[in-house]
This record gives structure tokens, sequence and C-alpha cells, in this order.
């Protein structure tokens, strides 16, 4: 019981492969916009780098939960009919499609028109990964997780962790973020909405219970941590925003703090998410 923190292995990995998710696609639809110079184009794909190695942490770190590496391989037994399955195959997908786009493109191997497409159908692999993470812990015997509130906050990591790691990515390729200056709006919404969700999952934690548990058990700081997430996220992304506010290009560090600050607060959150683990009977 508790903060979770005995699934850290997966805690980092589902944050960490939202947030890559939702970081391609904004990344992706800049590229697509056209509104980039040769240089900048080219400075941009270099810096996408960023995203895979962050994407092979997160799976690296997601074999560590099977105790053994070589099980991952066991995770495809049952594609399509298994959420494990499908979570593995679509984020293995989005993975391999993006970094050989990255790759191809990096080498000035991509045809142009090709490439489009490519970054088209790896934006909608990023969507599907995503949600094909939230299915896996739908389950009806788990009843604090079998809700709306998994997908949502799953969704919502995606759009906090994923604008603001594009925005450092892009920094590092010397784009100005005021050319982009309302993306951040997407995250304050996302924030607003998070915030509305701890607290009406709050109120509802307290009609779930099994004749061995109570679901307020489980995460009895529930209250002091979620304040912890939201407080993290907001000081984050303040250091995204409040530069743009001042029509100044924020620097590499305000941005590299602000991106910890986001993912140290929705690993905080995952897990709690993980603490609220309980199943229906004995």
């Amino acid at each position: 019981m508790g903060s979770g923190i005995h699934e850290w292995p997966l805690m980092f990995f589902t944050v960490i492969g939202q947030s890559v998710a939702g970081a391609f696609v904004m990344i992706a639809a800049i590229i697509l916009s056209g509104k980039l110079s040769a240089d900048l184009n080219r400075k941009v794909h270099y810096s996408m780098f960023g995203l895979w190695i962050l994407m092979g942490i997160g799976f690296l770190l997601s074999t560590m939960h099977m105790g053994s590496p070589l099980r991952a391989f066991n995770a495809f037994n049952r594609l399509g009919a298994s959420p494990l399955s499908n979570e593995i195959a679509t984020g293995a997908l989005f993975f391999a499609l993006g970094g050989l786009y990255w790759l191809l493109a990096v080498l000035n191997k991509m045809p142009v028109f090709l490439g489009k497409m490519w970054l088209m159908v790896v934006m909608v692999l990023a969507a599907i990964f995503v949600i094909a993470t939230a299915r896996v812990y739908q389950i009806e015997t788990v009843p604090t997780w079998n809700n709306s509130y998994t997908l949502v906050n799953f969704i919502l990591t995606a759009f906090l962790g994923g604008p603001i790691l594009a925005a450092l990515l892009l920094r590092i390729a010397g784009f100005d973020l005021q050319c982009i200056r309302r993306v951040p709006t997407l995250s304050v919404i996302a924030l607003l909405v998070s915030v509305m969700a701890a607290i009406s999952q709050g109120f509802e934690l307290a009609s779930i219970e099994t004749p061995v548990q109570r679901a307020v058990d489980l995460v009895p700081d529930y209250g002091i941590l979620m304040d912890i997430k939201i407080v993290a996220i907001a000081f984050g992304l303040g250091c995204w925003i409040i530069p743009l506010v001042a029509r100044r290009n924020p620097s590499l560090v305000n941005m590299g703090i602000g991106f910890l600050l986001v993912l140290a607060g929705e690993v905080v959150g995952r897990g709690v998410f993980y603490g609220l683990h309980m199943t229906v009977g004995i």
C-alpha cells in the first residue's frame, strides 16, 4: 500500500512512453506544417533522437517488471486477444517505425511525400499506443482501475509530458518557441482536467470496497500526493510559459527543469495509480 513505488519500472515506462508519444505528435505536426527552413528542419530531425533514447529507456525498464528481459517476447503470444500483447505490439511498432523514419530522414534517404505519409502513420500509432496502454489496466476484477479515470489520466500524460518534451527538443534544435506560444495552453487545460479528475476520483474511492479492504486505505496520503503532482506540473509548465509571457525564448535550462518537474509530477501521480491496485474478493 502507499505510493506504488514497488511498480517503479512500470511507472516510468508508462509516463515516458505516453510523453514520447505526445511529443512525437507535436514535433511531427510542426514538420508537416512545412514552415521550417531547410537548416532548421534538419536540426529538428536530429533533436528527435532524444525521443527514441527515452523510448528505449522506457522499454528497457518495462522488461525489468517481467523478471527477465527474455520474458518480454512472451508478451506477443496473444496478440489481438490480450491487452498486454496489444500494448507491447503497438508500442514496439511505434518505436520501430518512428525510429526508422528518423534514421532515413537524417540520412536524407526519405522522399518528401513518403516522409509526410510516414509521419502521419506514426502519429496515429502514437495515439493507439497510449490508448492500448490504458486498456491493459481496465480489468474487471480491479475496480479502482476499471474506470474512465485510467484512460483519461493516461491521455492527459501525453498532453502534459508530451508538449514540454517536444518544446525542449525543439529548443535544443534552435527553434524559437515564441512561434508556438499558444501550444502550452493545451497543457494548461490538461492540468485543469487532471485536477478535476483527481478530486472526482478521490470522492469515488470512498464508495469502492471489498469484504477485506477499502480503496481509501490503499493510498492514505492520496490528497497530499496528488497535491505534489499538481504543484510539480504547474511549476514545470511555468518554466515554459513565464518566459513566453515576457516575450522571450525560454532557455534550455528553463525547459530542462520544466520537463523534469512535469515528469516528476506525472511519476508521482502514476505511483498513486499503482498504489490503488486492489482486486474483487479475497
